[in-house]
């Protein structure tokens, strides 16, 4: 499941992301209003956890927004506003929950789920593809070709997380902390020798190539046969 939180606040931000990350849920943090709207606007997400008071646009005016364009994502109100107006107006605007903060992140993890178990949003596919390349989410298992790949939990996390952002160059800290939870060492080959096994298993016998290497940016996942896979 893929979830994007709106949070401007720092520390909450990253406690969410390693909190729900802890979880098993794959996490796109936006750090302003802004971003979280293009993101929700241009992305598939299966839940949006959205603070109300962000420094440029308001949480308020963002969740109008993706009603009005017909988004039917799940959305977790996150505020400090706890006046019984506030839950209202955030209920009429199109919010499926709404949580104040201090907040106990149990409490949290439980809204998160019951929103998700709801369906309120229209049913994701169970299957994940890429020119021939399946991922089977709930069985997880990968198949190129009709061939079943032999991948080990992490590489499967790693493969599952490149799909849901294909095209976009995921850095190796991006890549540390959404797989394996951890802040980037720029003295560690971790991030390179796990992209290095899942290359061998996934493109070296076929065509065209799936992961790139962007020097000195990370990685991405893409149908495009210009790069050099090296």
């Amino acid at each position: 499941m893929h979830l994007l939180v709106v949070e401007d606040e720092i520390k909450t931000g990253d406690y969410l992301r390693q909190g729900l990350t802890e979880a098993g849920f794959v996490v796109t943090l936006a750090r302003c209003g802004l971003d979280g709207h293009h993101l929700a606007m241009t992305e598939s997400f299966d839940l949006m956890i959205l603070d109300v008071m962000l420094p440029d646009i308001d949480g308020w005016r963002i969740i109008k927004s993706l009603r009005d364009a017909g988004q039917t994502t799940p959305v977790l109100f996150l505020t400090a506003r706890d006046s019984v107006d506030d839950r209202v107006k955030g209920l009429e605007l199109g919010a499926d929950d709404y949580l104040v903060k201090p907040f106990a992140y149990p409490e949290l993890l439980a809204r998160v789920r019951t929103l998700l178990r709801r369906g309120a949003a229209p049913v994701q596919s169970e299957l994940l593809k890429v020119a021939d390349l399946v991922l089977d989410l709930p069985r997880r298992r990968a198949s190129r070709a009709g061939r079943k790949l032999a991948l080990s939990h992490k590489e499967f996390c790693l493969l599952e997380l490149l799909v849901r952002r294909q095209g976009e160059v995921l850095p190796r800290s991006l890549i540390a902390s959404q797989v394996w939870d951890m802040n980037f060492d720029s003295d560690t080959n971790v991030i390179d020798v796990a992209i290095r096994r899942l290359r061998a298993k996934l493109d070296d016998d076929f065509e065209p190539k799936l992961i790139h290497t962007i020097r000195g940016m990370g990685y991405k996942l893409e149908v495009d046969e210009e790069h050099d896979p090296q």
